[in-house]
């Protein structure tokens, strides 16, 4: 298993991983996600925050991150934070507990990064979620009603998130 940079090479497995992931969405009846813009993947790639495990040569799973997310963290975004998004899963590698891989990647990133605590938000009040989020290691922080969604991805508007996090300092 390897965990590296997504690169401009990736673009169409990352559509493709998101496109999988939203036909899973369907199938639990929950929030979609939308189609999202080929520009925020390219940007993402170009800042070094598109990321990916490699399993034999093979993408099994990609997410992105930002140092920021006011408008979902609100104040909290003034905490130093690394802020995990759109986690999406090669079906092939389903069951592989690599979330929780992601989350011990992200732990020596955030400190690499001066930061104390990793964050990540799911649209809606999906309970099997929560507890999958919860067993990886985040304290689920509650539910919030977004209220300044210009910008975000639609799935976001007019929204309740769900909002995780790990505190660092709680780690020692």
């Amino acid at each position: 298993m390897i965990i590296t940079n997504s690169n401009a090479e990736d673009i169409g497995e990352i559509f493709s991983l998101y496109r999988v992931a939203t036909d899973f969405q369907k199938t639990k009846n929950i929030v979609l996600w939308p189609e999202f813009k080929q520009s925020l993947i390219e940007t993402e790639i170009a800042e070094n925050r598109q990321w990916k495990i490699l399993i034999d040569n093979e993408i099994a799973c990609i997410w992105a991150v930002a140092f920021s997310d006011p408008q979902i963290w609100g104040e909290q975004n003034a905490d130093p934070a690394v802020y995990i998004h759109r986690i999406a899963t090669n079906p092939k590698f389903r069951g592989q507990n690599l979330v929780a891989e992601i989350v011990e990647w992200a732990k020596k990133y955030a400190v690499d990064n001066q930061k104390q605590f990793i964050r990540m938000d799911t649209v809606g009040e999906n309970k099997s979620l929560i507890s999958y989020y919860i067993k990886c290691g985040f304290d689920f922080i509650g539910l919030v009603k977004l209220i300044d969604t210009d910008g975000l991805p639609e799935h976001y508007h007019n929204a309740e998130v769900s909002l995780f996090e790990i505190n660092l300092s709680d780690a020692d």
